[in-house]
């Protein structure tokens, strides 16, 4: 009985550290974007990842997916390939705390996608961290979109990370499908190989050349996307979705922080009351969840 908080607070902790690695490569990410185009950052991220995990997965004895598991793989990646085109191509376009405000509409659409994909029960709990969340999305969007004003660029970005939230809550909840059938290491392998080759096939009709700048953003983005993924998988793997899908707010805290190192945006008061309701909503939705971590 007293090993079972232990264990429910470690995946929650993976899940941290996961959606942390992912926040920060989005804004390496974003800076090779606007040197060389999603195209070219997305693919060059992925072809490093690949070389990154293919040494992990010969160490870990070249675990190969079943036809039903590789089926999985592609699925997810496919869904991520579509999601991360959607997603830069809207971040180069406004800053990175609102692109990852609006990105907070996925985990809400994610707890309604595991009850229908997994047959999981949303529980009082989580709607309520998902609503406290939400709210606080709303906070920050009415004290950033309140600041300025916002031409066609910015509505087309907009619209664009709103169509990668709902890509997003697929894959969050494949993501513990996928979880439960293969290891971190191979998961990591696949999905960045088979990004790449969704991005590859593509690639003449996109492809720069990129400069030392744009390739090292690239190399930074590769090595936290894996490490991400490694994380992320190890976590999904022991507890349910709508456990650990309030946990996603907490990427807000760190594009907030990254906007402003590396991209000079402001924090104001507004950003500061819905980070506190973000936070407040991550622990009721992971506080008390012993009964719903998986042995």
């Amino acid at each position: 009985m007293n090993a079972r908080p232990a264990s429910t607070l470690l995946p929650v902790l993976s899940v941290v550290a996961g959606i942390a690695a992912f926040s920060v490569m989005d804004a390496a990410m974003k800076a090779a974007s606007l040197a060389v185009g999603v195209g070219t950052a997305l693919l060059l991220r992925n072809l490093l990842g690949t070389a990154m995990t293919l040494p992990l997965w010969l160490a870990a004895g070249r675990p190969l997916p079943s036809r039903q598991v590789a089926a999985v793989h592609f699925q997810r990646s496919a869904i991520t390939a579509v999601m991360a085109a959607l997603f830069f191509h809207g971040l180069v376009r406004i800053p990175m705390a609102e692109g990852m405000a609006i990105s907070f509409f996925a985990p809400i659409i994610a707890l309604y996608f595991a009850a229908l994909l997994l047959g999981e029960t949303i529980r009082p709990r989580a709607i309520v961290a998902a609503v406290l969340g939400l709210v606080g999305m709303v906070v920050i969007g009415a004290d950033r979109f309140g600041a300025g004003e916002y031409g066609p660029e910015a509505i087309e970005g907009t619209i664009a990370i709103l169509c990668s939230a709902v890509f997003y809550a697929l894959n969050l909840v494949l993501q513990r499908k996928q979880a439960m059938l293969a290891g971190p290491v191979e998961i990591a392998l696949f999905q960045n190989l088979n990004v790449a080759l969704i991005f590859l096939v593509a690639a003449p009709f996109y492809w720069t050349v990129p400069d030392a700048t744009s390739l090292a953003w690239a190399a930074v983005g590769a090595v936290l996307a894996t490490a991400a993924l490694l994380f992320l998988s190890w976590g999904y793997a022991r507890a349910e979705a709508q456990v650990l899908v309030p946990v996603e707010y907490t990427g807000f805290l760190w594009a907030a922080l990254m906007g402003w190192l590396v991209f000079g945006e402001s924090l104001g008061a507004g950003v500061v009351a819905g980070a506190a309701l973000i936070v407040l909503g991550c622990w009721i939705g992971t506080r008390g969840t012993q009964n719903e971590t998986l042995a």
